[in-house]
């Protein structure tokens, strides 16, 4: 075929694309691009406001390329109207309230700051103060309860030396030695004149919580600040102000966020439940005196996503079920399961935030029809309430039919997907399908929003595709064994899942069996290299982001081996070097007669970007498959400026036009035309 006839049906899919857009209202990759979504909600101490961060993108063509800015806002309760504190092009991070709740505090760079300094931002209104400053950017912070000092991390700053050896054009990289850990820092705010005390700990600190009632510092410190330290090896002390442990905890594996009681007598850490749970999705604690620490709900099938202590003795958590959420409580002087505040099969929970007295709450969630919004729940209620509409033009839109589907795997295991079926959907009729698979493969799918720049979703439902997302095994979500389910097996039983879910709607009648495509990202990208290579005849296209091609030199060249063997492996290359080659979609390359569209960052250091080019240059060298290989640079592992976000969403859906709706074989057009139909 062509390049000029290849050119005129790229320009008829435009062209369909354009009337699309002049039809009823649907969702495009234009329209996802200007998606805003909350990215935080914390409820301030007396239950009147909630402080929320708003993640606003740019506007490609228009703005500076980047990433999405971020706003601060806070909702007034119970009037419900928000006012912006922060607005504009800002970008801010860690925001929180003060102790007393008088004021909002955040990290940014603001006028003459060459690095993020603290910022306090009075309630009431007026200017922003710089709290805190240091000779290198601010990372993380924490309040001592009387608001007037406060625990800071930074990178230490690089020796004067090196500076001038660099200014010099000694620019070497000394790969993982030359890094700089993370320190903790004491500070008096709002005076530029008391200079800050370095605290004296081993290791890089990531984490550090001021006790609400003295001064001990609850901290999370990894041997180095190593990706793979840091999410393997990081375990959690209490120490005193001049750096004297006071108590450790033996917290195994995976570690996510650490809390207080508040009234100091316990430590509440969400961690793994062992070295090899691929997630941090329990709540375990302990005295903060010191002690064992205690999992209260052995064998939860569920996963702790966020949690908050309502009084000394309570927790509430938001706790994933499959595809579901709910907000659940536990009393740690209780045993039994926790009690149901609100069930599943409301909006998808995502975090929660308590008012000082534990009656209110505020969180982040989405539903089939929103992205993440702020809810929130007073003293009596029984379900959250929506209190912001960052995307009002979406009540507009005309969206696809989103559903729960329940199938079971060939082996009899019960799995679920989240499916959304095609917009003009007509009974009697087979639709083609798009298969989009998570990452991790720690991870899962919920039942709230899920179009994003990777996701097609409701972009390709309104072109007249199904679009299936299943939680196969090894996701989370379900509790630890069902996460643990595919470990020693990549590639094996947990991609057999996702053609059973295939076969599942092809069986109801949905689904075109010749015309079914795949994607996703990182482990999902995994899989879309594996199911366009092995399972090449029953895949019609496939789009593999930032993926796996080649299990071994993978372990080679990322930046989390031990998590890789640790909780997914669970051996090393060299133990059982056949089976892992033999389970690399490189392996089944001569297979391949799938056209695969492959993407992603140069400077991914999590998948190396040589795993992108094993498999193209296998498949071109075969020349048995059409292949293009798309890289982007200064992103990593998943793009985070607006340009790249932009081009993947037209790039993948145009792939999936060209191979399951419109004339297949040779590529479509690489070169796109970046600016939106005309409505």
């Amino acid at each position: 075929m062509s390049t000029a006839l290849l050119r005129r049906i790229s320009a008829v899919l435009v062209l369909a694309s354009a009337a699309l857009a002049q039809g009823p209202k649907v969702l495009t990759p234009h329209r996802v691009a200007e998606l805003k979504s909350v990215g935080g909600a914390l409820m301030s101490p007396d239950g009147r406001h909630v402080a929320y961060t708003l993640s606003v993108p740019r506007k490609p063509l228009v703005d500076d390329d980047g990433g999405n800015w971020t706003e601060l806002w806070v909702l007034d309760l119970p009037e419900g109207k928000s006012r912006a504190f922060v607005g504009g092009k800002s970008e801010l991070s860690g925001v929180s309230w003060t102790p007393d709740g008088s004021g909002l505090a955040f990290l940014a760079k603001r006028g003459d700051d060459k690095h993020n300094a603290l910022y306090v931002l009075p309630l009431g209104g007026g200017e922003a103060q710089r709290a805190a400053s240091l000779a290198t950017g601010i990372s993380g912070y924490s309040f001592a309860p009387d608001s007037k000092r406060v625990a800071l991390l930074a990178a230490d700053a690089v020796p004067e030396a090196r500076k001038k050896e660099q200014d010099k054009g000694f620019k070497q990289e000394i790969y993982e030695e030359d890094w700089n850990k993370s320190s903790l820092w004491l500070a008096t705010l709002f005076d530029a004149s008391a200079k800050p005390t370095k605290v004296e700990l081993p290791g890089s600190v990531r984490d550090v919580k001021w006790s609400p009632v003295d001064d001990r510092l609850l901290v999370a410190q990894s041997p180095t600040p190593l990706v793979d330290d840091d999410m393997m090896r990081t375990r959690v002390s209490v120490i005193d102000l001049a750096g004297k442990t006071l108590a450790k905890f033996d917290n195994p594996g995976k570690l996510g966020a650490i809390s207080w009681s508040p009234d100091g007598k316990r430590v509440g850490l969400q961690s793994a439940a062992d070295l090899n749970d691929p997630s941090a999705g329990r709540f375990l604690f302990a005295p903060a005196s010191g002690g064992a620490l205690v999992d209260p709900l052995p064998g939860y099938e569920g996963d702790v996503v966020a949690s908050a202590w309502r009084d000394a003795d309570t927790v509430r958590f938001v706790a994933a079920h499959g595809v579901w959420s709910a907000l659940e409580e536990l009393g740690l002087a209780s045993s039994g399961a926790p009690k149901t505040l609100v069930p599943g099969g409301g909006p998808s929970l995502q975090s929660i935030s308590l008012s000082k007295d534990g009656r209110s709450a505020a969180f982040v969630a989405s539903t089939p029809t929103h992205p993440p919004e702020v809810f929130v729940m007073g003293a009596g209620e029984t379900s959250p309430r929506r209190m912001t509409t960052s995307n009002p033009w979406l009540a507009d839109v005309q969206l696809g039919k989103q559903e729960v589907v329940e199938f079971k795997a060939r082996d009899g295991l019960a799995l679920q997907g989240v499916l959304i079926r095609p917009l003009d959907e007509k009974p009697g009729q087979r639709y083609p399908l798009i298969l989009y698979v998570h990452g991790g493969p720690e991870s899962h799918h919920s039942n709230g929003w899920l179009t994003n720049y990777g996701d097609p979703a409701q972009v390709a439902a309104a072109r007249g595709f199904a679009v299936f997302h299943i939680n196969y095994r090894g996701s989370t979500g379900l509790g630890v064994a069902f996460s643990k389910l595919g470990q020693g097996d990549p590639a094996g039983a947990e991609f057999d899942d996702l053609i059973d879910g295939i076969d599942h709607l092809i069986a109801s009648g949905l689904v075109d069996k010749d015309k079914v495509g795949v994607t996703g990202g990182s482990y999902g990208g995994y899989a879309t290299g594996w199911l366009s290579t092995a399972y090449s005849h029953r895949i019609a296209a496939g789009v593999m982001f930032v993926g796996i091609s080649d299990l071994l030199s993978k372990v080679g060249t990322t930046d989390i081996p031990e998590e890789e063997f640790l909780v997914h492996a669970l051996s090393r290359p060299w133990e059982r070097w056949q089976m892992m080659l033999e389970r690399s979609p490189i392996w089944y390359a001569g297979k391949c007669r799938t056209p695969l569209l492959i993407l992603g960052g140069k400077d991914d250091p999590r998948v190396d970007p040589g795993q992108s080019r094993e498999l193209y240059r296998h498949l071109k060298t075969r020349g048995n498959s059409v292949v293009r290989l798309v890289r982007y640079p200064g992103e990593q592992h998943g793009n985070r400026k607006a340009c790249a976000k932009l081009d993947y969403a037209l790039r993948s859906m145009q792939w999936f036009e060209h191979y399951l709706k419109g004339p297949g074989g040779e590529a479509p057009a690489w070169d796109l035309d970046y600016e939106e139909p005309k409505q």
